[in-house]
């Protein structure tokens, strides 16, 4: 396991994600301490049957607006 400080994993967060994806894990340590480790997930998916997601999307309502008209008025009523 590399390991390395915040600064490092800051300044190359490619080179421990690439390191994590080839099954390596990456250790990020504070004044010599360890304080972090980056690990990769599990990688189990599931097939999707999309005559199922099909039938789900059928039986969900039809929109009033559009996408661009819905985010256009939370901008536009909501505060941030």
């Amino acid at each position: 396991m590399k390991t390395g400080n915040p600064a490092d994993a800051k300044a190359h967060p490619s080179e421990h994600v690439d390191r994590v994806e080839a099954g390596d894990s990456t250790g990020i340590n504070r004044r010599g301490k360890p304080v972090a480790r980056r690990t990769a997930t599990d990688r189990h998916r599931q097939r999707v049957d999309v005559s199922r997601l099909g039938a789900l999307t059928e039986t969900m309502p039809r929109a009033d607006q559009d996408a661009e008209e819905l985010v256009r008025s939370m901008r536009d009523t909501d505060r941030y």
